[in-house]
């Protein structure tokens, strides 16, 4: 059996997962603005001028099968917040990675983003059948790796002198993963987390 990979809506109690499309490259501008995301050194996140295209390169990445990009919508404002994405899909392997995620200043450290990654990892272990789901970050980016971290995803190694960063430097990227088997634990603790009081 391998992996059946279709844009689907998601959604939740503070969030929706749209299939990401055109327009919504306004929206996501908006919202990269809130925190000036794209100045971060140590992740690549696009400028509100680029938005556009950014949007266009994961559409046809999603025309090829190679990803299944998101809008992230904040149902409370109906603002769009951000962006995720199923990538490095192995259909085969019945594995896939959660990245290419970025959201407003406003709405990070939220229960939105714990929402998001509830929605994302339940479609991939419920629905699509996969075995292990992958997070991958820049080691420097420690609130990204703690994030993960609080996710009960485990850390699987660090890929040392991985990828040249768009300003010259060097990323070691830190590679997580949950699996089928401590799915169940997971998503006890997310929804734990949702529901407990803030």
């Amino acid at each position: 059996m391998s992996l059946q990979i279709e844009p689907v809506t998601l959604e939740g109690r503070h969030a929706r997962l749209e299939p990401l499309a055109p327009g919504h490259a306004e929206g996501l501008a908006e919202a990269v603005r809130d925190g000036e995301l794209w100045k971060l050194w140590y992740t690549t996140i696009p400028a509100p001028e680029t938005m556009a295209t950014e949007v266009a390169r994961r559409l046809a990445l999603g025309a090829s099968g190679q990803m299944l990009p998101f809008a992230v919508r904040h149902l409370a404002s109906g603002r769009l917040v951000g962006m995720s994405t199923y990538l490095q899909i192995e259909t085969a392997h019945r594995r896939l990675e959660i990245g290419g995620t970025w959201y407003a200043a406003s709405v990070q450290r939220s229960a939105l983003n714990t929402e998001c990654k509830l929605m994302l990892l339940g479609h991939a272990f419920e629905a699509l059948g996969c075995m292990a789901v992958e997070f991958r970050t820049h080691f420097m980016n420690h609130a990204s790796r703690r994030a993960i971290e609080r996710l009960g995803a485990k850390l699987d190694g660090v890929l040392r002198r991985h990828q040249v960063m768009p300003d010259g430097t060097v990323r070691d990227t830190a590679v997580y993963s949950v699996l089928d088997s401590e799915w169940p634990t997971v998503k006890t603790h997310l929804r734990w987390q949702l529901d407990r009081p803030r």
